[in-house]
Parts: C-alpha cells; sequence; structure tokens
C-alpha cells in the first residue's frame, strides 16, 4: 500500500487510500446500446480451460463490462479495460461454443457477438512437470500502437499447449503453442512498456517468465485525449481547517478509471483509488489544507489508465485558503 504524504488527509472513510466524496451519475439516458464486440477467438489453454479474446465494441469507451456465454450459460463478466478471459473448470476432449456481448455504463446490453467454438484436449494424467521457460524473447514497435514480440520455444515432456503474454503482471493475451510471435495492439504512441512471456501444457503447468522485453511506442502523446476535463477546485471551510474541493470529469477510455495521481504545489500529494467500480459521471473529492487563511495553493490531477500507464495532467487551477 502507498503512504499519502501530510497534509493529504480524507474527509470521507477509505477504500484502500482516499475515498472519493461524493459522485453523482452521468445522465446517460441517451444514446444506443454497444454493437457486438468483433475478432472473437476462442483457444484451449488445457485440458479443462480455454482461453477467449475479443476486440473492443464499437463505442467501447462507453463499455462497464463485457459479458461472456459458454452455449446459453453466462460464465463471466469481464470489466470493460479487459478484453479476454480464461473460461475454467470445463471437461476434457470436449467443444465448447463461445460468444461475448457487451453492457454500458447505463446498463444496456448490446447483441451477441458470432460463436466461436475450441475443444479442450485429452487430461494429460500426473503430469506436474512445467515447460521451460521461453528462451530469446524479443520484440519491436510495430507503429505507434503496437509491437510484435517474439520468443523462443519451451521444451516440454507432453507438449507445449499455449504462450501466455503479460504485460507488466498482468496477462493480456494467449496464443498457440505452435507459435512464436504475436502482435500487441492498442498501446499508447509514446509510452514504454514490459512484456514477458510464460508456456502452459495441458495439464495447466505453467514455466518461469522468460527474459522481459521493454519497449518503446515511437510518437509523443501530449496528453490531450487522456486528461481528466472540465477541472475545477476550490476551498471550504470546516471546523476550524479548510479543505480543498475538487472536481473533473474522466477522460473516455477503453475501460474503467479506478486510481488517480493527485500533485499539490508542484510534488505529488497522494493517490485517490476506489475499492470498487466508480460511477462514470462527473468526480468530486476534497482533501485537508490547514488552519492558516490567505494561503495560496496549485492543484492537478491525472488518471492511472486501464492500460497500465498515466494518463495527461488536467488543467492547473490555484485557490487560495479563506479567498
Amino acid at each position: 500500500m502507498r503512504r499519502v504524504p501530510l497534509p493529504l488527509v480524507p474527509v470521507c472513510g477509505a477504500l484502500l487510500l482516499l475515498v472519493s466524496c461524493g459522485w453523482s451519475r452521468a445522465d446517460d439516458g441517451e444514446g444506443r446500446a454497444p454493437g457486438a464486440p468483433a475478432g472473437v477467438t476462442a483457444a484451449a489453454g488445457s485440458a479443462t480451460s480455454v482461453h477467449v479474446m475479443w476486440n473492443a465494441a464499437p463505442d467501447g469507451s462507453g463499455v462497464r463490462v463485457y459479458e461472456v456465454f459458454r452455449g446459453t450459460t453466462k460464465v463471466a463478466d469481464v470489466p470493460g479495460s479487459q478484453h479476454m478471459v480464461d473460461v475454467t473448470r470445463l471437461r476434457p476432449s470436449t467443444v465448447y461454443a463461445f460468444t461475448v456481448r457487451a453492457r454500458d455504463t447505463a446498463g444496456r446490453l448490446g447483441p451477441p457477438s458470432r460463436p466461436v467454438r475450441a475443444r479442450t484436449p485429452a487430461v494429460v494424467a500426473a503430469d506436474r512437470s512445467a515447460p521451460t521457460r521461453p528462451s530469446r524473447t524479443a520484440g519491436r514497435p510495430v507503429g505507434s500502437s503496437a509491437v510484435q514480440l517474439s520468443w523462443g520455444a519451451s521444451r516440454d515432456d507432453r507438449g507445449v499447449l499455449s504462450y501466455d503474454v503479460y504485460q507488466g503482471g498482468v496477462k493480456i493475451h494467449s496464443v498457440g503453442g505452435s507459435q512464436r510471435a504475436t502482435v500487441v495492439t492498442g498501446l499508447r504512441p509514446g509510452s514504454r512498456y514490459v512484456f514477458t512471456v510464460r508456456a502452459r501444457d495441458a495439464a495447466d503447468n505453467l514455466s518461469p517468465a522468460g527474459a522481459p522485453v521493454r519497449l518503446t511506442t515511437p510518437g509523443s502523446d501530449d496528453g490531450r485525449n487522456t486528461a481528466p476535463t472540465g477541472f475545477t477546485a476550490g476551498t471550504h471551510r470546516s471546523g476550524g481547517a479548510y479543505y480543498i474541493d475538487l472536481a473533473w470529469d474522466p477522460p473516455r477510455t477503453d475501460g474503467v478509471i479506478t486510481e488517480y495521481r493527485i500533485q499539490l504545489d508542484g510534488t505529488a500529494a497522494g493517490s485517490l483509488v476506489w475499492g470498487g467500480v466508480p460511477p462514470s459521471g462527473r468526480a468530486h473529492h476534497s482533501f485537508y489544507l490547514g488552519t492558516a487563511a490567505g494561503e495560496e495553493h496549485r492543484v492537478r490531477l491525472r488518471a492511472l489508465l486501464p492500460d497500465g500507464t498515466l494518463g495527461g495532467w488536467s488543467a492547473r487551477r490555484t485557490v487560495t485558503t479563506g479567498g
């Protein structure tokens, strides 16, 4: 857990670090349901699991959750920032059909994707030997929003079924055991990423990670498309102390933002983190400044985006206690 330096003190209770002091729902009575996700694929990850992936639904910035179905049974709710899931507890040597539907922040459910099928392999008895780590991991940018990764084959006594790709510590992709390369898309220009690859066999044994691949996508990102907008700041006095009151509209991103970094007078003043999924409407937050009147402070904030990178800074606002 990160420490929040003084004088930033929450007015309300804490969920993880600081808690919003009141959110209002966006007026989302207008608009249409999201479209059907495209590019849906399914591949066995083990004798009892299938890895399902898809592209963002049209108007994906308004998607709150993706609902994944095995036949007519819903098997997973996936946050809108993610486009993959491992469906587990399946039967070996069985064919399954999967579809994906998008639900937006207003609760509207879009149509299902086209169904895709995958067959789980036969169970492998008493296999406790994990594959070796992938060798010769490498990568290169492919334009400003994608990278190509490659690796050498892992060895396994029963055979490698799939390779899992991680961004930081989060699994973002999976490919078949015969593949030695893949392309990761949906990245931001001018941003640094770290990828690793692990091999998996049919018994779900996972290899150690290959050497990390550190890449920076070309181009520049001035942050304007990922900065909070409509940012305002004011102060109020309560119980002999002054508090700063912030309000902003979250940036439109493919997924839900649950964390913001606050900067006060040019230095980091802490992080605002929600323990659950915040509403998508205008945000409000207040924190302690001190007891002295006539003090001037400058404040701004930015979001930790769903892809793990930091968004652009909001406009900087200046406030004066007692002013």
